[in-house]
């Protein structure tokens, strides 16, 4: 016969007051045997998706917070450098006035072709205290309205702090055609022919031991009015010297 001191395997152990001892029947399950005995680590399962690594994250965002602080903080830094040095140099585009313009040889035939030559002169004034400009490269051209007549060069130069400079452009036509030849003659017939001359200029400014990056400055000179009556080839400019429209 079994003793019926031990209990059955499988029910919960009663205590001296008859209750179960829920304490002793049903432990906690123990972690394996060659489980670590950090018991986070346990509960990790690597590569899981739903199991991160706080501190990792925490560093990810620690790093993205610092990269935009200084991306920030450079930016502001810059600007405020750029803010001085404008303070400091005030810098001011040149100042372009054409003089005189004196048309020759001029003559526009049947079939829209125009012919002639166009001596510009110009007065370029730089009104910066502080920078000297340089003119690598200036390009110049004449039209009538729209209609591109000739194009020239104007060689290289500098100037100093508060100088004022004159140039000169050589235009010479043979065969350049021209969409309204109604329109040149009608003005010819009141005694003068409008032109405008624009004109493309690459500068760099220098104040000291700074340089600025090189500029695109755009000149243009509107309502060139030049006398040619019906039976002369040739004519200047009415009016006297104008203004001509600078821009970056």
């Amino acid at each position: 016969m079994a003793d019926q001191s031990t209990p059955v395997t499988g029910y919960p152990a009663h205590s001296a007051t008859g209750y179960p001892n829920t304490a002793t029947a049903y432990p906690y399950v123990a972690p394996p045997p060659n489980a670590p005995q950090n018991q986070g680590s346990y509960f990790h399962v690597a590569g899981n998706r739903y199991y991160s690594d706080p501190y990792a994250s925490q560093q990810r965002a620690t790093f993205v917070h610092r990269f935009f602080a200084i991306l920030i903080g450079s930016i502001l830094i810059t600007g405020i450098i750029i803010f001085i040095m404008w303070l400091i140099l005030r810098p001011q585009i040149p100042q372009f006035r054409i003089e005189t313009l004196t048309l020759s040889n001029f003559n526009i035939s049947s079939n829209s072709l125009v012919s002639g030559d166009w001596d510009a002169r110009f007065t370029v004034r730089n009104p910066n205290s502080k920078i000297t400009l340089y003119y690598d490269q200036i390009e110049a051209a004449v039209f009538h309205k729209s209609d591109s007549i000739s194009e020239t060069t104007v060689p290289p130069f500098a100037q100093t702090t508060k100088n004022q400079t004159a140039i000169k452009a050589t235009f010479a036509s043979l065969t350049a055609y021209v969409d309204d030849r109604d329109s040149i003659n009608n003005e010819r017939s009141h005694g003068t022919i409008n032109f405008n001359i624009r004109m493309m200029a690459r500068v760099r400014f220098r104040a000291g031991s700074w340089w600025a990056r090189r500029r695109i400055l755009r000149v243009y000179c509107p309502n060139l009015s030049v006398g040619v009556s019906s039976n002369s080839n040739g004519g200047t400019l009415v009016g006297g010297s104008k203004e001509c429209r600078v821009g970056l």
